[in-house]
């Protein structure tokens, strides 16, 4: 015992040359009240801040909002697209036929006018050319110096012309017409009542509504 008391108390803990040390971590209010320790942030909270730190980020990435959508028609809606475009392309084919056939029928129609055009033209040209030959003849019919096989022939002649449309006009007694007749001569009559044609010195001819050579005659007219 005498040992024991002889020790004295026993030194506190931490004593020495590396003493004990204590730091209080929790916060004090400013309203003094008794401190307490900090909350840890929640997780939800955290996350949210993450993903809208994230959000920003990935939109200046891609520098468009709408890229991530999709906005491509499918199934009955893109069936429907194609069908419109394909009508559409349709009245497109439909309207530039239609112009081509109007063309071609114009084409066609001022082919028919010119072809009959140039057939008339060419018609005019050898009933021209032979003027003097059908004179002729006419002569020799009116002397009756046109007979047996020359006949026939003048007569075919005048058929061949007539599958033409050549006619020939100017007759005794008709009625004197300027746009058809060529007065050489003219004479008055007490009983004439208009102008008639006394005397055909030249037949004259026409193709259709074309008149080639006006009929010169001479004329008889009252006074």
């Amino acid at each position: 015992m005498t040992d024991e008391h002889q020790q004295g108390p026993p030194e506190p803990e931490g004593s020495g040359e590396h003493p004990f040390q204590f730091t209080d971590k929790r916060k004090v209010n400013a309203s003094g009240d008794e401190a307490r320790p900090a909350e840890p942030a929640p997780a939800d909270d955290a996350a949210a801040a993450d993903d809208s730190a994230a959000a920003p980020a990935q939109g200046d990435a891609s520098g468009d909002p709408l890229a991530g959508l999709d906005f491509e028609p499918s199934g009955d809606a893109a069936e429907a697209s194609a069908v419109l475009k394909a009508k559409a392309e349709a009245a497109e084919h439909l309207d530039a036929l239609q112009r081509e056939r109007a063309s071609f029928t114009n084409y066609r129609n001022r082919a028919l006018r010119d072809q009959d055009a140039a057939r008339d033209r060419g018609v005019q040209d050898v009933l021209a050319a032979l003027l003097p030959v059908l004179d002729d003849v006419e002569r020799a019919k009116q002397h009756g110096e046109l007979s047996g096989p020359m006949a026939a022939i003048a007569e075919k002649l005048d058929q061949s012309l007539q599958k033409f449309g050549v006619e020939r006009f100017g007759k005794v007694g008709e009625e004197f017409d300027p746009t058809l007749h060529e007065a050489l001569m003219h004479s008055t009559d007490a009983d004439a009542t208009a102008a008639t044609v006394n005397l055909v010195v030249e037949p004259g001819y026409k193709i259709g509504d074309k008149v080639v050579r006006a009929a010169r005659v001479g004329v008889v007219g009252p006074e």
